[in-house]
């Protein structure tokens, strides 16, 4: 009978103790729940509201042509700014709408920088611009003026504007995919129409070369390649790869 009383006194404990940990565990978890918000109030406050994150300086990388402090302001981010509020991709959308900014990409730096890295637009090919030359990129974008032929660059004669031109962009799309052996000899490239579907190179020697299309660009330049070395350029010779199965010098 003792025994049983024990045991039983000792079962009896078990409960008393067990309610008084359960009546412990909402403490505890209530207490842990205060921690947190308070933490993460805090962590909203030095991102919102505190000057410890804010911006104090804009560092762009990338130009060459562009002044960094131009770029800077075309961002527009006031210095005192939080970081985190910070619209990245609007601020870098303001940096591209600057000419000679071909991408620009705006990104953080804690605890106090914004940076910016620009790509700028680069110059593949001139055109005659009244009395003198203009050096465009690929989007016919005008990168800079000249009163002399800039060294390195085919003349291209497109009718109308060049931006926006499709056939100028049919002709950056050539130049960008002939490799440089033949890209060196290239002097000029007629736009005929402008629609980019019937281009026509001259040569530094004079020969003329009927490309047509940008399409299989490589294949042409290969095809090229070889007639230009088993029939030398010549003043007044002709090279039509228009369909570089049937090529045909004349």
């Amino acid at each position: 009978m003792t025994a049983t009383i024990g045991q039983s006194a000792a079962r009896g404990g078990g409960p008393a103790q067990r309610s008084g940990t359960r009546r412990s565990d909402p403490w505890k978890a209530a207490f842990v729940v205060l921690l947190i918000v308070a933490v993460l109030t805090v962590v909203v406050w030095v991102l919102l509201g505190s000057r410890l994150l804010v911006v104090r300086q804009v560092e762009v990388t990338g130009t060459s042509r562009l002044e960094p402090d131009g770029v800077a302001a075309a961002v527009d981010v006031a210095t005192g700014t939080p970081l985190a509020r910070v619209d990245t991709d609007a601020a870098g959308g303001r940096a591209e709408e600057l000419r000679l900014v071909e991408s620009a990409e705006v990104g953080r730096s804690w605890p106090a920088t914004l940076r910016v890295e620009v790509v700028e637009r680069t110059p593949v090919m001139a055109m005659r611009a009244g009395d003198g030359f203009r050096l465009i990129d690929g989007d016919g974008v005008r990168i800079a003026d000249t009163d002399q032929r800039p060294d390195n660059y085919p003349l291209i004669s497109v009718p109308g504007e060049p931006e926006g031109s499709s056939a100028v962009a049919a002709a950056a799309t050539v130049l960008g995919r002939i490799p440089a052996a033949v890209g060196g000899r290239i002097d000029s490239v007629e736009a005929g129409d402008g629609d980019g579907d019937g281009l026509e190179l001259t040569l530094d020697s004079g020969s003329t070369v009927a490309w047509g299309t940008p399409e299989r660009s490589e294949r042409k330049s290969t095809v090229l390649t070889v007639l230009l070395s088993e029939h030398p350029p010549a003043g007044d010779r002709h090279y039509d790869v228009s369909a570089p199965g049937m090529a045909v010098v004349e």
